[in-house]
């Protein structure tokens, strides 16, 4: 008689280790009974696990569960030397890093701005090894959200055009680590899509402005990246009496506004708007003419993505500019109805989005090393 196979019996402690390591990474620490409850595995299959896990060290204990009748029990969670992602958000004038574990918490921070001639590359690792002196652990892989069209191999391109992956290289060279660069708003999109205001959209836009106007598109709960990276810029659409190619919104474009209507063009854009919000004729008349470009480059896409609703980030989602859009849509309903939200995450969705991922993509990393995928051997 032929012998039996141990391939599947080995395939369902991977699967059984995954699934109590997802949920570990998810919850935190968690007693036996509580990983039989969240998995619907046995009690026996979970101790096997474990113990397979701890001499991994995957695991390790994590204190007393003193909360529940009876004796207490141990609770377990992911070993804190599993290692570390970094989550980065660039925009124009600084960086903002982050160092994460598996479960997602943040272990780290450090924020600063970019030096007038100093090289950017070199200035964010030095900030990522700033946090790893805060968090010790190896770091594993390194998320990085830009301003500009992110290609589908990670270059990246903007006004000086395209750097052939570069940046990327360059920065995965000086951290020691895989590194994957995407488009900040797309991470803000996907922040709101996992945890914000489109978790229950099936579609919607994502209208970020920050510096410029950028669009992050998910249709049928996916992000819409485009063949070449460009879905989304919508800072460019077309809009009379404007010039084709001319920005639509932008810090430059706000400048131009307030000479137009007699207020300081070096004031921020927040500042026009916290004054619009005060009863400054002037600035109320700028906020009025920033929500209708905002409006119209929403109702451009609208007739071809035709979303669910659109969510409004950053300085879009500042109380005086979601109001003058929300006045300029209902004025167009009759003919192109348009739902506008607000962002939970306010100016950090792009660095939101980035922890998301770097989480998920840390996870797939360290649970692979520790749980090898042989499902297609």
């Amino acid at each position: 008689m032929a012998r039996p196979i141990a391939g599947p019996q080995s395939l369902l402690r991977i699967l059984n280790g995954r699934a109590i390591l997802e949920t570990l990474a998810r919850r935190g620490p968690l007693t036996r009974a509580e990983l039989m409850a969240a998995t619907g595995l046995s009690r026996t299959a979970v101790t096997q696990v474990l113990r397979m896990l701890e001499n991994a060290e995957a695991v390790a204990a994590a204190g007393l569960d003193r909360d529940t009748r009876g004796p207490a029990a141990g609770r377990v969670a992911l070993h804190p030397r599993l290692g570390l992602a970094a989550a980065v958000h660039i925009d124009h004038h600084a960086a903002h890093v982050t160092l994460v574990d598996a479960t997602g918490t943040v272990r780290a921070e450090q924020h600063a701005p970019f030096p007038p001639h100093g090289d950017r590359v070199e200035h964010i690792v030095g900030l990522v090894e700033s946090c790893r002196s805060l968090a010790k652990g190896p770091l594993h892989l390194a998320v990085v959200g830009v301003p500009g069209i992110v290609t589908a191999d990670g270059g990246i391109r903007d006004d000086q055009g395209p750097d052939g992956g570069v940046f990327r290289s360059a920065l995965s060279v000086l951290l020691g680590c895989p590194v994957r660069v995407e488009n900040d708003v797309n991470l803000a999109a996907l922040a709101e899509l996992t945890s914000g205001a489109g978790a229950q959209l099936a579609s919607f836009v994502l209208l970020l402005f920050d510096d410029g106007l950028g669009g992050g598109i998910v249709i049928d709960g996916a992000l819409h990246r485009g063949f070449a990276g460009v879905a989304g810029e919508v800072m460019y659409l077309p809009q009379t009496p404007l010039p084709v190619g001319a920005p639509v919104l932008s810090d430059a474009v706000v400048g131009d506004l307030a000479l137009v209507h007699g207020r300081d063009p070096a004031d921020k854009v927040d500042q026009h708007l916290d004054a619009a919000a005060a009863g400054d004729a002037a600035a109320v008349a700028m906020a009025a003419e920033m929500g209708r470009r905002i409006t119209l480059a929403a109702g451009s896409v609208a007739l071809i993505v035709d979303p669910e609703a659109f969510i409004l980030a950053g300085t879009a989602a500042h109380p005086v500019l979601v109001d003058a859009v929300r006045q300029v849509a209902d004025s167009f309903a009759a003919q192109l109805p348009m739902r506008f939200l607000v962002s939970e995450f306010g100016p950090e969705a792009p660095l939101v989005g980035a922890i998301g991922e770097a989480t998920s993509a840390l996870r797939a990393a360290v649970f692979t090393s520790i749980l090898p995928d042989r499902s297609s051997r």
